[in-house]
């Protein structure tokens, strides 16, 4: 027998740069892009591990769970974390890193996460990354959800770190990821005694037998089928134009936010601005005695295939997430999410406006 993901021909390092150099077209980089074989969490962790050590002052920031998981790897490579939290429903300022630069001079180290799926919010990372610039230390960045969904520039934006996975808005495989490194990233790692080394986390074991090699020869086997799904994902953004991929995205993320204001029942954006709100993801508010988890249990167990999942953790009970990324990004989605957010509201007793939520939504998308 044979199947389409069996007996593959094995893809060649020549293969596996051109991928490369498309994901570093989708980035608007001239920096070295390294396609890592793992989920996002492997060069969000190795380019942690890389750069920072005893001798680290990182100013990590905190607007959602993964900041918190940064200054755990930060603070277990040594560095000094000066966390600067901001609630959930809001996004970090340029004004507030200012603020903690001239509190900490000795800050060398910037980790923020661009959009923050879990709680729906998303940062200035230009105006951020003008500040970081005028200080001088070497700026880390998150961006699995943003990219698609929003636009993501490294150069433009002065990011050293910039790790994107395919998974959310590209509307591709979660088994691969990238990272574009600035040379001063390079420099760092290249000075830092503790950098991981022939290791799976080691980045520089790429940058000296992959980039200075000339990408002539891969570390290892590559995962093979991911790196084809990759390549495709990308094929199909470039196809359609990543203006127009992030346009839907901005659409389908406003038109939720109008829709589920309107309707009703003490549903409301979590996010308070809608200019901190993640194109990638929508989070709301449920109304005062109601169970989010619940909530969303039933609006699931109507239609499996709805995109909800009640927030993680704290917010279990508070929190729903409306996904409205990759194939999701559709007004059908957006429609059937509120729909069913409205009729598990009105098993609650909960009165709803479904036209008016339906209304909204072509007035927002249009």
């Amino acid at each position: 027998m044979t199947h389409p993901f069996l007996d593959l021909t094995p893809l060649s390092a020549t293969h596996f740069a051109s991928i490369e150099d498309r994901v570093a077209r989708l980035l608007s980089t001239e920096q070295d892009v390294v396609i890592m074989q793992g989920e996002a969490l492997l060069p969000l962790e190795g380019a942690i591990r890389a750069t920072a050590g005893p001798g680290t002052t990182a100013l990590n920031v905190i607007t959602g769970p993964y900041g918190q998981t940064f200054g755990d790897w930060l603070r277990d490579c040594g560095a000094t974390v000066i966390d600067l939290a901001v609630p959930f429903h809001t996004a970090v300022t340029a004004a507030q890193i200012r603020e903690a630069f001239a509190e900490h001079p000795s800050i060398d180290f910037v980790s923020l996460v661009h959009a923050e799926a879990a709680t729906g919010n998303t940062n200035p990372v230009a105006e951020i990354g003008e500040v970081v610039r005028e200080h001088g230390a070497l700026f880390y960045l998150d961006a699995v959800a943003s990219i698609g969904a929003e636009p993501v520039l490294p150069d433009a934006w002065g990011v050293d770190l910039c790790v994107i996975g395919a998974q959310k808005a590209m509307g591709g495989p979660a088994g691969v990821s990238a990272v574009s490194v600035s040379e001063r990233a390079w420099a760092r790692m290249s000075a830092n005694p503790a950098a991981p080394r022939r290791s799976y986390l080691s980045l520089l074991d790429w940058k000296e037998r992959w980039v200075d090699g000339g990408r002539k020869a891969l570390l290892h086997a590559p995962a093979q089928l991911e790196m084809l799904a990759l390549e495709a994902c990308v094929e199909r953004i470039e196809g359609e134009g990543l203006d127009a991929v992030m346009d839907r995205h901005a659409a389908a993320a406003a038109a939720t936010r109008a829709g589920a204001v309107a309707l009703g029942g003490g549903l409301e954006p979590y996010v308070y601005a809608a200019s901190d709100a993640a194109p990638v993801a929508t989070t709301l508010r449920v109304p005062v005695g109601i169970d989010a988890a619940s909530l969303v249990a039933k609006a699931v167990a109507a239609d499996p295939g709805l995109p909800l999942v009640a927030g993680g953790g704290a917010l279990a009970n508070s929190m729903i997430r409306v996904n409205h990324y990759g194939p999701d990004t559709t007004r059908g989605v957006v429609h059937s999410s509120l729909a069913g957010l409205g009729a598990a509201l009105a098993e609650f007793g909960v009165s709803v406006d479904l036209e008016g939520a339906r209304r909204a939504v072509a007035g927002a998308w249009d």
